[in-house]
């Protein structure tokens, strides 16, 4: 057969493979099964995970405790460098999750938004005004913003929310004590009053 003579056809039909037809057959004798072990008898099925009998992989692994990975926070992270040198900045304006994602700053609202208070090298000032709104912006970065007559809303995380931190008021204490922090609270308590020579007790 020459090249010219392949149609869409070659290969529509092909003969399925018979194994144990003879050494001569190309699968004969041992039918692909390679010789003894568990792969060579019948009936015989194994799992993906399967590691030939030694000890799997996830029974290895020590499991115990608790971790807080899966409820860590995750930011989108802009610079003020970077928002300074787009064109949709340059002349200051409205800078949010949205005119980021729009400017290709940001790539979707999956994850918060955190501005950071780099600057451009050799300048120490921002030149515009910018409004800006994020779910968390630097101490850095929010000074130099309202220098140049901007306004910052620091809309806070979900934790913020939680322990009832306002991101945009001088006092960031939290106000609902969550377990850790009522814990946190009685040990900073219990240090002062031993610093005093006093016992203090926890109430049952």
């Amino acid at each position: 057969m020459m090249i010219h003579e392949v149609t869409a056809m070659a290969g529509k039909y092909k003969q399925r493979k018979r194994i144990g037809r003879g050494v001569g057959s190309g699968n004969g004798k041992t039918s692909g099964r390679g010789h003894k072990g568990a792969g060579s008898r019948r009936g015989n099925s194994r799992l993906a995970q399967f590691e030939g009998g030694q000890m799997p992989f996830f029974r290895r692994m020590p499991k115990f405790g608790f971790t807080n990975a899966n409820f860590k926070i995750q930011f989108w992270i802009v610079n003020l460098e970077a928002i300074l040198a787009h064109k949709d900045f340059q002349s200051g304006g409205v800078v949010d999750q949205k005119s980021l994602i729009k400017a290709g700053l940001v790539r979707d609202e999956s994850r918060n938004l955190k501005i950071l208070g780099n600057l451009p090298e050799g300048s120490d000032s921002l030149s515009v005004k910018l409004d800006v709104t994020a779910n968390r912006v630097t101490s850095s970065a929010r000074k130099l913003i309202e220098d140049a007559g901007g306004k910052v809303n620091e809309l806070g995380t979900r934790r913020d929310r939680v322990r009832g931190i306002d991101r945009n008021s001088d006092d960031q204490s939290p106000k609902n004590l969550t377990k850790k922090l009522k814990k946190q609270e009685w040990h900073r308590k219990r240090d002062e009053a031993f610093a005093r020579g006093e016992v203090l007790k926890p109430k049952k």
